[in-house]
């Protein structure tokens, strides 16, 4: 399989058979020693069931592990680290990985607790977890194809921020996101990406709001999935800042134009065009955020359209991110980075209710 390759498989009522079907059609066994070191990566920004439109199906990991395990591959494990303020264990268990660890006899690893190394790109230090980097030898990505309220798309290399420390992902959002996004790839590079496109949400990364685009997208290149994924939901290369940054870091290529599409039964292809909706970024007009981490921004973006379904009014200048630690400001702050604020929101981060039920309040409103 070339770099330039991207498989794309359609279908929705046997997802594991069609992650099955896309490892063969991509010949991945030929490729790999059976004493290969093998490491599954899903996507469990939160504790949510995949038809929720968040995270990683377990029928895409089935059918992995079983083309895997068939070919007699026995060194495989899943590793992940859920968002900064989440517990990993919890989504391992609530997104269906767990029951399948124990009937694959795989292991699953909770990269928070992982040491770490650093490693330099870019002009940045980034401390990456010691697992996937130092201890696979083919790492297989399988990030939700999805919005994203900061960066409009989430896909392959977002999906990488699960393999660094809490700490290390809250720092990349007071570093602007985009670059340190970009330099992670290029230090920790996936072998292999199944994008799980059955129904992601295009409105919120963190689900509620599921499009079934009931698809499987595979390829080598992480940088291409991304690009052949931002087109898909109707996104320029150029409005996915991450990813020009990314391919002038060596870390894939953004040329669309020159991949070849290799689909396999297209007769179930739906013609459908999909549009990410853009109600984020309409919602992010009432806030100011300063490096803002993406657990703390989603749940706000969600309380927001919560208010607006129920008809409520949004304050005016409500203000979040560790930007605004140790500054005051005339704004309703919310999360503990703006305690310094006379109206504010305690909790790092809020939930959304939290936020909901606080932005409601008389002291909160305009």
């Amino acid at each position: 399989m070339n770099e330039s390759d991207i498989h794309v498989i359609y279908g929705s009522q046997n997802i594991a058979r069609m992650a099955y079907e896309l490892m063969d059609a991509m010949d991945i066994a030929a490729k790999l020693p059976k004493d290969t070191r093998i490491a599954l990566k899903p996507n469990f920004a939160v504790s949510k069931p995949a038809d929720s439109g968040a995270t990683t199906h377990p029928e895409v990991a089935d059918g992995i592990l079983q083309y895997l395990t068939e070919r007699g591959f026995r060194s495989i494990a899943i590793m992940e680290g859920s968002w900064a303020g989440a517990d990993t264990k919890t989504s391992f268990r609530v997104c269906g990985f767990e029951a399948l660890a124990k009937r694959y006899g795989v292991p699953l690893y909770d990269l928070k607790k992982d040491a770490f190394v650093e490693r330099q790109a870019g002009g940045l230090t980034i401390k990456v977890c010691r697992k996937p980097l130092l201890e696979t030898d083919f790492l297989i990505n399988l990030p939700v194809l999805k919005a994203h309220c900061q960066t409009n798309l989430t896909c392959s290399l977002k999906n990488l921020k699960g393999c660094i420390p809490d700490s290390e992902k809250r720092r990349f959002h007071s570093l602007g996101l985009m670059k340190p996004i970009a330099c992670l790839s290029s230090i920790l590079r996936p072998n292999l990406t199944i994008v799980d496109a059955i129904c992601g949400d295009l409105t919120f990364e963190e689900g509620g709001h599921p499009v079934p685009m009931d698809r499987l997208i595979g390829g080598t290149d992480p940088v291409l999935i991304d690009s052949y994924g931002a087109e898909l939901l109707g996104f320029s290369v150029d409005e996915i800042a991450y990813l020009p940054l990314a391919e002038k870091l060596g870390a894939g290529s953004t040329d669309i134009s020159n991949c070849v599409i290799h689909e396999h039964h297209a007769e179930e292809k739906k013609q459908t065009l999909f549009k990410a909706s853009g109600i984020a970024r309409e919602l992010a007009n009432h806030v100011t955020a300063d490096a803002a981490c993406s657990v703390c921004y989603g749940s706000l973006i969600h309380a927001l359209q919560r208010l607006r379904e129920n008809g409520k009014r949004i304050p005016k200048g409500i203000c979040i991110g560790q930007g605004f630690r140790g500054k005051t400001g005339e704004g309703v702050g919310v999360g503990n980075c703006t305690a310094g604020f006379p109206v504010h929101l305690k909790g790092c981060p809020p939930t959304a209710k939290a936020m909901a039920d606080f932005l409601t309040q008389e002291k909160a409103a305009p």
